[in-house]
């Protein structure tokens, strides 16, 4: 029931952001918003965000991440229904402001406990966590569809995510969320960190700054940017390279989109009993030595059909790519789960401009140029991960 209580909270978290993405058409033209409101309206928030998440993952190590939690869940909660009961473009303005630090504090945070609780299972509960997600996302939009047959709008689904976050908050109430004590390894040649959680704030920050220039904690930053290329970053732009290069209709990239969706959601499932019979690392090797074929191959071979096919094929091979090197992240500092997701979070910082960067250079030559470009990504993981548990170190 703990780990259910855990992957239910990830799981509204992204069914919110999954119908909330499908929403935007809707919230535009009932708040009469412009484009410059909407680009507001997701760069405040998530620029507040990235300022505060760091902060609140240092002070889970060093305070009580319980009250993190279910403070953050209660605030979620009261954003979510200040959203629905918008009138306007500032009320929504501030209740994303406190929307996206609150599901850092909720839900990033409860990963971090679902972390400590079994340590010896990182990758596998890593997996468990991304599905939840991913089907999380999938149902969102389906949501929103089923919201207007009903004729209840965008406006009476946010109220029923309040309702369902209310809810959520009052089943983990009782969970047991605080941290543990850190986890030493046998190993007298690995670094685990300190064996003491620090005291104080001063003390977190400085043990989240020396992390970030341990070599196993960068390679693991390094390697989740460059997964991302192949998840996240391709997704952004998948949708405008079937229009724009491609050339086939809006609806025929909605399609290639859902095929992106829908298979990257059986990967997810998929690699939930695989990593309890490969080991994760060599998993990630050899689909990412796949997918540079794969890949190129997508980019090349003219015929729609077999690009759809290729597609899907990606959207299997890059499962996991996310949750095998985050939870190797964690693994890296036992005991120090916060600190581990506050360094994530510094990464993701300069992540953020990966995308910026790649629109650039779609703008200055071509789009077909910043696709070429995503190919750093399995060379990054075939580069980074170790071949060896001795490379771990």
């Amino acid at each position: 029931m703990f780990v259910l209580a855990l992957l239910l909270i990830e799981f509204l978290d992204e069914f919110i952001f999954g119908a909330s993405e499908a929403a935007w058409p809707l919230i535009r033209s009932d708040l009469s918003l412009s484009y410059v409101q909407i680009g507001l309206l997701l760069g405040v928030p998530g620029l507040v965000s990235s300022l505060v998440e760091p902060v609140m993952g240092i002070l889970a190590d060093v305070w009580r991440r319980r009250v993190l939690i279910l403070g953050g869940g209660m605030v979620f909660g009261l954003a979510l229904l200040l959203i629905a009961l918008s009138p306007g473009f500032w009320l929504l303005l501030i209740a994303f402001i406190l929307f996206y630090p609150a599901s850092g504090a909720f839900v990033s945070l409860s990963q971090t406990a679902l972390m400590d609780a079994y340590p010896d299972r990182h990758e596998q509960n890593m997996a468990r966590w991304t599905f939840a997600g991913s089907v999380g996302v999938v149902a969102g939009p389906l949501a929103l569809g089923a919201a207007a047959l009903l004729g209840i709008g965008w406006r009476g689904l946010f109220l029923g995510f309040a309702a369902l976050a209310v809810t959520l908050l009052a089943g983990v109430w009782r969970l047991p969320l605080d941290r543990t004590a850190p986890a030493v390894s046998d190993d007298p040649g690995s670094d685990p960190g300190p064996t003491d959680p620090p005291l104080t704030f001063k003390a977190g920050l400085i043990n989240a700054l020396r992390a970030l220039r341990r070599r196993d904690v960068v390679r693991w930053l390094v390697v989740l940017q460059g997964g991302d290329l192949m998840l996240d970053v391709l997704y952004s732009f998948l949708a405008l390279y079937f229009v724009d290069v491609v050339g086939i209709s809006v609806q025929g990239a909605g399609l290639a989109v859902a095929i992106w969706t829908g298979v990257g959601l059986a990967g997810d499932l998929l690699i939930i009993p695989l990593l309890e019979r490969v080991d994760g690392l060599v998993y990630l090797r050899r689909s990412a030595a796949l997918l540079l074929v794969l890949f190129p191959a997508f980019l090349l071979v003219p015929a729609v059909a077999a690009k759809l096919v290729l597609l899907a094929a990606l959207g299997l091979l890059n499962a996991g790519w996310y949750a095998i090197p985050k939870a190797h992240l964690y693994s890296s500092m036992p005991g120090q789960s916060g600190t581990a997701l506050a360094v994530y979070n510094a990464g993701g910082l300069v992540g953020s401009l990966i995308p910026l960067a790649l629109g650039i250079i779609a703008h200055q030559f071509d789009l077909r140029v910043s696709m070429w470009l995503l190919l750093v990504g399995p060379l990054v993981m075939l580069i980074g991960i170790p071949r060896r548990a001795a490379d771990l170190l």
